[in-house]
């Protein structure tokens, strides 16, 4: 184990970096999803929005829900503060790509990336479910619970749905995108 960090929490206690902590928790293998929805208000046809993300997790069986954690100051976030339906597709491991450009900061457009993206439109949702993915649910959002400069927004999955890909997971480790093999 590396050394204890000179920063105090609230308490007075240690508390890790944001360097450390990152290093540590990047040992951990994350799966990957796109996390999309649809804004109805933006312009006359809506807009489609999304996000990479590898902080999602499975909560409940009865009732099926899931919770996916955003950035507090980011268009997800702002549009999941007004649009209660989202939708999160399981990236295969040769939808690097996808996961890449929805990842930038400062990228182009969201309508221009789904452009480029084979998706469908989910009926539970309206959100974009990307084509091809290991596995998709839609869901509405229960409840959005503070937490640092994230906020974890819990769905309570509306429809689940197992793609047909052939090839494995997308998974983020030591920072990088990888597969399983």
């Amino acid at each position: 184990m590396t050394s204890v960090s000179a920063a105090t929490d609230a308490l007075g206690g240690p508390e890790a970096s944001p360097e450390e902590f990152r290093a540590a928790l990047g040992q951990l293998a994350s799966g990957v999803v796109l996390v999309t929805a649809h804004d109805p208000e933006e312009g006359p046809r809506g807009e489609d929005i999304g996000m990479t993300a590898t902080a999602f997790l499975s909560v409940s069986l009865e009732p099926p829900m899931v919770l996916v954690s955003v950035r507090e100051d980011s268009r997800m976030e702002e549009i999941l503060s007004r649009v209660d339906r989202f939708a999160v597709s399981v990236l295969a491991a040769d939808q690097r790509t996808t996961a890449a450009r929805f990842a930038m900061k400062g990228r182009v457009s969201d309508r221009l990336l789904f452009a480029e993206v084979p998706h469908t439109r989910g009926a539970a949702s309206g959100a974009p479910l990307v084509t091809g993915a290991l596995a998709t649910v839609e869901c509405r959002t229960v409840d959005r619970i503070p937490a640092g400069d994230h906020i974890l927004v819990l769905g309570h999955v509306l429809q689940a749905r197992v793609g047909t890909p052939t090839g494995g997971p997308l998974v983020y480790f030591r920072g990088q995108y990888r597969h399983l093999g």
